[in-house]
């Protein structure tokens, strides 16, 4: 494995979070050489680690003021053994290629235990879309599209949101598609309105999906969510439904954070009073108002005790130092909602002190599942019930959860989600590639 790991950092030098991402899965793929010679033979390992398309590209836009802007465009097409590649959008003024290669490579595997038909790709820009109007944030979308239009189809290529890229930014990009190909061409984005081809419980669906993996993690001990102190990080999307989710379990959430710090309530967070500070004032955490409640910008929200955390931020925000606090302080169980919070020692450090530990690849899945749902009512020219399509989305995660346990029992890995899930969604791929033959 350590040649092959070699090979891909020689061949994409520079590509850090790439890198840490390849290097995770690989990591756990060694039980199978034994057991699955075909991959050697049809280089499945090294096959899967190079994209089958990487496209950058210019956009230029207009400013409010009449200044021209030029921002770069990526999307990386990594893998449509299952299906049609599927993965978000991200706009956020850090965005290179290595972090698009790095969701992308994460996102085959995702999709891969959804048990969806869909394959796996990322896109984005390092455009921000903060502190922009939205005059300027949807000729960004527009030009951004003019480009991308050309490589995405409900049959090709099925993008959806992620860092800034919501429903105002997807409605844009729809809009420019639809303008551009004369189609309304409903399954070709993922994330839309309800008013115009979106799924209910897709806003939720990442949060939620999260919570419940970590409750039937929880469950394989016999305990719930019920009482449990909670810590979640973030305030976005993300995190907020995770809070609402835990919360309706029966958890106390007691801590979150945005870019500027993190806020602690030891009675509990006010979930409709966060609701209004992040998605309509679209304020600070610090403007949060409770006497039992502080603000804090030293040390880290991983230092407030816990029973359980929810790393729902962005990647490596978890350290091993940060897994040593935690684990100090008695947790229990942590589940990734982001793409890659936790650095490889931090991993290391949970799995070494027995707490249960769930994969963003498995337990933060519930967000494509839910978009892999979207294209379903889209090609039916359906719409599901909030009720029916929860309930789907839960029995998905159920659904990912027990495929995590048997693949890890399987090869002698007991309690091992990280190596479950990398062998899991690894094998299933692998096993289309070698039935597609060499493309």
């Amino acid at each position: 494995m350590q040649e092959h790991f070699d090979a891909v950092v020689a061949r994409n030098p520079g590509e850090t979070e790439f890198h840490q991402a390849v290097y995770e899965v690989m990591h756990s793929l060694g039980p199978i050489a034994g057991k699955r010679p075909e991959y050697a033979q049809w280089s499945i390992l090294k096959r899967v680690c190079e994209p089958e398309r990487q496209i950058i590209f210019r956009v230029p836009w207009v400013t409010d003021s009449g200044e021209v802007e030029i921002n770069r465009g990526f999307r990386v097409e990594f893998n449509s053994a299952l299906g049609p590649y599927k993965g978000g959008l991200r706009f956020h003024p850090s965005v290179n290629l290595s972090i698009i290669k790095f969701l992308g490579f994460e996102q085959i595997f995702k999709n891969s235990l959804t048990g969806m038909p869909i394959g796996g790709g990322k896109g984005g820009s390092d455009f921000d879309p903060k502190g922009r109007s939205d005059g300027e944030i949807m000729r960004f979308c527009q030009s951004f599209m003019t480009e991308l239009y050309r490589h995405i189809g409900e049959y090709t290529d099925v993008p959806a949101g992620d860092i800034g890229v919501g429903g105002r930014e997807l409605g844009y990009l729809f809009g420019q598609y639809k303008r551009i190909t004369n189609r309304y061409e409903s399954g070709v984005l993922t994330g839309k309105g309800l008013s115009w081809g979106g799924s209910r419980v897709r806003t939720e669906a990442t949060g939620y999906g999260t919570v419940f993996f970590t409750q039937e993690m929880l469950g394989t001990r016999g305990e719930s969510f019920d009482g449990k102190r909670v810590v979640v990080s973030g305030s976005g999307n993300v995190a907020l439904y995770a809070i609402e989710k835990v919360q309706q379990l029966g958890g106390t959430v007691i801590a979150c954070s945005d870019s500027n710090g993190y806020l602690v309530d030891e009675n509990g967070l006010d979930l409709g009073q966060l609701k209004d500070l992040k998605e309509v004032r679209r304020e600070r955490l610090s403007a949060y108002s409770s006497d039992s409640a502080a603000h804090s910008t030293e040390g880290s929200i991983w230092d407030v005790k816990c029973d359980v955390a929810l790393p729902c931020a962005t990647q490596n925000e978890l350290n091993e130092e940060h897994a040593k606090s935690l684990v100090s302080n008695g947790v229990q169980a942590v589940a990734e909602g982001a793409n890659m919070p936790c650095t490889p020692g931090a991993v290391k450090v949970f799995q070494e002190s027995s707490v249960l530990f769930g994969p963003g690849k498995a337990s933060n899945a519930g967000g494509v599942a839910t978009s892999a749902l979207e294209m379903q009512q889209n090609a039916s020219r359906d719409s599901w019930s909030f009720e029916d399509t929860e309930a789907r989305l839960e029995q998905i995660m159920r659904d990912i959860h027990t495929r995590c346990v048997t693949t890890a029992d399987e090869f002698g890995l007991e309690g091992n989600y990280v190596a479950g899930a990398n062998l899991a969604g690894y094998m299933k791929v692998a096993d289309a590639m070698v039935a597609l033959g060499v493309i």
